[in-house]
């Protein structure tokens, strides 16, 4: 299954002052990819034509490799969750005010709006306690970062995938993705069937009855501050 750990940056002036430039530029050059995506494709863009469309373009403009393909990624899936939430009703009827307006313009993002990195562009030094990651000033290295000792096993033991770099409230975190195998199911030796009532508030199947004279006045209790209320 896959669960999020959030750890929190803890950036110099200079690191700081280049992750917020990132994202301010990733965010702006994802507009100008949702607006070519809908005036080429509507709200149907998928990746690789965008890709094929878009792709030289964000490369020349100083995104790299990895930066570039996760911008692309980032409107498809944003339009993939648009035309869900048109297709399930979240917007109302097709007259509905909100939902004609969403359908009429391309989506936007916000200048700090999170922004996805792999390993190629992000990498972790556990035993540090740093990063390095990949900022439109380069690689900054040696960033810090702070997170309890269980995030800590965490990271190290699960963690694979994206992290997303977030800003909010004036502090950088980054939400790693950690792929933590099932537990284990056992099955069931045994079952007892509970049937609940008023006089006796659990009776089981093998014909023990659950009640008390404590719990009567809780209950009793319970019902005069529900009548009061």
């Amino acid at each position: 299954m896959k669960l999020v750990v959030q750890v929190k940056l803890l950036p110099t002036p200079e690191q700081a002052a280049a992750l917020t430039d990132t994202l301010h530029y990733v965010n702006t050059a994802a507009n100008q990819v949702a607006v070519l995506a809908f005036e080429r494709f509507g709200l149907r863009s998928r990746e690789l034509p965008l890709r094929t469309l878009c792709y030289g373009d964000l490369k020349a403009g100083g995104l790299g490799a990895q930066a570039a393909q996760h911008v692309i990624k980032r409107v498809v899936d944003a339009y993939t969750t648009l035309r869900a939430n048109i297709r399930n009703g979240n917007l109302g009827g097709p007259a509905s005010k909100r939902r004609r307006k969403a359908e009429s313009k391309p989506i936007t993002f916000r200048p700090d709006a999170a922004h996805t990195y792999d390993d190629r562009n992000l990498s972790w030094q556990l035993d540090a306690g740093t990063v390095s990651i990949w900022t439109v000033a380069g690689r900054r290295k040696h960033l810090k970062f702070a997170c309890s000792p269980e995030q800590a096993k965490m990271l190290a033991a699960h963690r694979k995938g994206e992290s997303d770099l977030v800003h909010r409230d004036g502090k950088w975190f980054l939400l790693a993705t950690c792929d933590v195998p099932e537990p284990a199911v056992c099955e069931p030796v045994d079952w007892v069937g509970v049937d609940r009532g008023i006089v006796n508030l659990a009776t089981t199947s093998d014909g023990d009855n659950h009640q008390g004279r404590r719990l009567s006045r809780y209950r009793r209790w319970q019902a005069r501050k529900r009548a009061e209320l």
